[in-house]
């Protein structure tokens, strides 16, 4: 080998080596992050845990690398997303949502897991108790049934004499029977019959709407879910079509056109799990971590779908929301 050639394979070799390390460690620790729905829609959430890192001190590339997944909607495909993770020997994972942390629950009883948010985990198994969780899983969680039976309230603030409520759930998610359970006793202790719908997907949801209006429901409950999230714009649309209100889980049904959202602050949530994530990567025992419960809650109205159905929205409600959009 000539001089020049060596001198090239040696330059080459020098470059290649940092780029190879920086590809497999670019930092301390490893932190694998997936999410059930698309990118597009997960990437403020995304955004929001990179923020609460940051503000503890945990920077990207200076201590730490976030290797992000998206499932984008598809349930059987985080499996191996989850794998995927731990084949990086992440130190961490991050998820939200009951079929996610399912999911990762299924895949490792070691590599702690920070759930942004899910139903009751003591419910799902996920964690012996909210106080001790006593596993790999810690984070933040809603105890579905309460939140479930404020929306109905609310929504029968906006529209009276509710006979039939619909109630839409996604068919695999499987922190469905707690919500189902409260809202059912909740619509039964108002003399109402409760009549629940499950979609899968997108393409189901013509067929849904059709059977909701076979069933003469006056009002909609949505259950949030990622699949549903990222069809916010097509279930108000076809509730617009059937003239049916809507009451929803997050506040983009809302801006979609949706009637009415409470619920979840999501960019807080995931803030919050940061959290969780740096007293791990300090050496905490999720095992001993409690698990926490939400704070806050929004209320969004939507008058201009109001006016489009014909309703009327109480002013005592309308000074209760946190947005009203017009």
């Amino acid at each position: 080998m000539n001089r020049r050639a060596f001198i090239t394979g040696m330059t080459g070799g020098l470059i290649a080596a940092p780029l190879a390390a920086d590809a497999q460690q670019p930092g301390r620790y490893t932190i694998g992050v997936f999410t059930l729905g698309q990118a597009a829609q997960s990437r403020p959430y995304w955004d929001s845990l990179r923020e609460g890192l940051r503000d503890r001190g945990n920077v990207e590339g200076k201590g730490i690398a976030i290797e992000f997944r998206s499932a984008e909607e598809q349930v059987d495909r985080l499996p191996a997303l989850v794998a995927e993770l731990l084949a990086l020997n992440v130190k961490v994972i991050v998820t939200s949502g009951t079929t996610s942390v399912r999911a990762a629950n299924n895949a490792t009883k070691t590599t702690p897991i920070v759930m942004a948010v899910s139903a009751d985990p003591v419910e799902q198994g996920f964690a012996k108790s909210l106080a001790r969780p006593g596993g790999n899983i810690t984070g933040l969680s809603i105890l579905g049934g309460e939140i479930a039976q404020k929306r109905l309230e609310l929504l029968l603030q906006a529209v009276p004499r509710v006979k039939v409520p619909a109630f839409l759930v996604q068919a695999a998610n499987p922190g469905n029977p707690v919500f189902v359970k409260a809202i059912t006793l909740a619509a039964s202790s108002l003399g109402m019959q409760l009549h629940v719908v499950k979609a899968r997907g997108a393409t189901d949801l013509p067929d849904v709407f059709a059977e909701i209006a076979r069933a003469k429901a006056d009002v909609l409950l949505v259950i949030e879910d990622p699949i549903f999230v990222a069809h916010a714009k097509k279930i108000a649309d076809l509730a617009l079509t059937y003239r049916l209100p809507t009451m929803l889980g997050n506040r983009l049904y809302v801006h979609a056109g949706g009637l009415m959202a409470y619920g979840l602050v999501y960019e807080d949530l995931w803030r919050r799990a940061a959290g969780y994530v740096d007293r791990i990567l300090k050496g905490a025992d999720p095992a001993e971590i409690p698990i926490e419960q939400p704070n806050k809650f929004d209320l969004i109205i939507n008058l201009k779908t109001a006016k489009a159905l014909g309703l009327t929205i109480p002013p005592s409600l309308l000074q209760r929301a946190d947005q009203v959009v017009e």
